[in-house]
């Protein structure tokens, strides 16, 4: 075995000869890297999580690209635009639906909502993973009424449950003797909740040929079209051939725009938190100048005798410099262990919950990263190696006539 890797990994080790204030400071420097780590870890798998988390609930909820009229007039033929898009590298599917603002009501309420109109066996979304009651159909129920989609939210604020009979009233203006709105009535089939304010409260889910005649659309007439790529992760490039392939009236949004203030919330998150929790670990870091110092003023003895028996200056730094990274691999052990520990509680038990309204979700996720185990294990070995090297340096230094001379 190398002599300085023989001695670096016994004087980690200790023994009886070392004084209990030493073995405290040792134990301190650990402790500092295993929760600056630790922490760390636990943020950034937090965050990813978080991001995960609303992903999944937008891209679920809402179509990855829509294209509608720059002003509030229908598409006139959506029946031939439909095909047209189809033919874009990475669409996987397109659906017209139309969108429009109603009052909906039901036994004990009345509330204003935005009611969409899909086809039955063609809806984009992912909704029906999201039904708590009931089930996701727009067909016509027993009562001979179709089918309707409320949040639970908004089935709770106008008194509905399932089964209920509910009445859409769409207006167009100020409501006269001349200016009768359509009435359309429904039997509520499903309630959904995705922890999403927006979504939840907002919309009504039916039959796109029940709304047609609501809003006196033809059958050739839609409000968006509503459009899928194959990979989410193509969203935006797929966005720009489509925005680059339509013709103004016509206006091209993605997710991404249509939703960008929650997405810029998670992109705030994921850039600073990290960031903060970070410090922890350069503060940990750096707290081994101080413990490695302590181990070299507290074996000044032991460096004369090696540099009179010959020993090197770079010996005698590597040392130190060794001791130093075996605390920090010992912290950082410790705290991937504490990170995986807290992963499998928040994962099996639910340890932290989360107010649905302000976080969108009921308790907080973790999704950790392999890569991240890498960089964080990389930076703080990196960071203790450099706080490691003065006093690893100040100990090469050691002039061994005055430390064998130093009491006397």
């Amino acid at each position: 075995m190398n002599v300085t890797w023989y001695i670096a990994r016994r004087y980690f080790k200790g023994g009886h000869r070392e004084s209990g204030f030493l073995s405290f400071i040792k134990i301190m420097a650990i402790a500092g890297v295993a929760v600056g780590s630790a922490g760390l870890l636990i943020s950034l798998s937090i965050v990813h999580g978080f991001k995960s988390t609303i992903n999944e609930k937008i891209l679920g909820f809402a179509p990855h690209i829509t294209i509608q009229p720059f002003v509030g007039e229908p598409l006139q033929r959506a029946d031939t635009l439909q095909p047209y898009l189809e033919t874009f590298e990475g669409v996987s599917r397109v659906e017209p639906a139309i969108i429009g603002n109603v009052m909906i009501q039901a036994a004990s309420g009345i509330s204003g909502t935005v009611i969409k109109g899909v086809n039955p066996g063609g809806d984009l979304t992912q909704l029906g993973s999201y039904i708590v009651e009931g089930e996701y159909t727009l067909a016509p129920t027993n009562s001979g009424l179709p089918g309707i989609l409320l949040g639970q939210s908004l089935a709770g604020e106008i008194g509905a449950s399932i089964g209920s009979r509910v009445t859409v009233f769409a207006l167009d203006g100020l409501p006269s003797p001349l200016n009768t709105p359509e009435i359309r009535q429904y039997t509520l089939t499903g309630m959904y909740s995705t922890g999403i304010d927006r979504f939840d409260d907002s919309f009504a889910i039916a039959d796109i040929s029940t709304v047609r005649t609501l809003f006196g659309l033809g059958v050739r007439q839609s409000s968006v079209m509503e459009i899928n790529v194959s990979n989410t992760e193509n969203i935006r490039p797929v966005y720009g051939s489509i925005r680059d392939g339509t013709q103004f009236p016509l206006v091209t949004e993605n997710v991404y725009q249509r939703y960008r203030n929650i997405f810029a919330w998670i992109d705030l998150q994921e850039e600073t938190i990290p960031l903060v929790i970070g410090v922890m670990v350069i503060v940990a870091a750096f707290n081994l100048i101080g413990t490695v110092l302590m181990m070299v003023l507290e074996r000044v003895r032991d460096v004369g005798i090696l540099k009179t028996m010959g020993a090197k200056s770079a010996a005698i730094r590597k040392i130190f410099l060794l001791e130093g990274i075996f605390v920090a691999v010992s912290g950082l052990v410790i705290g991937i262990g504490i990170s995986l520990l807290f992963y499998f509680l928040q994962t099996t038990y639910e340890i932290i919950p989360l107010s649905e309204e302000n976080y969108y979700m009921s308790t907080a996720p973790v999704e950790p990263h392999m890569l991240d185990f890498f960089i964080v294990g990389a930076v703080t070995i990196i960071l203790c190696v450099l706080a490691s090297w003065l006093p690893a340096r100040i100990a090469a230094k050691t002039d061994p006539v005055q430390v064998l001379s130093f009491g006397r």
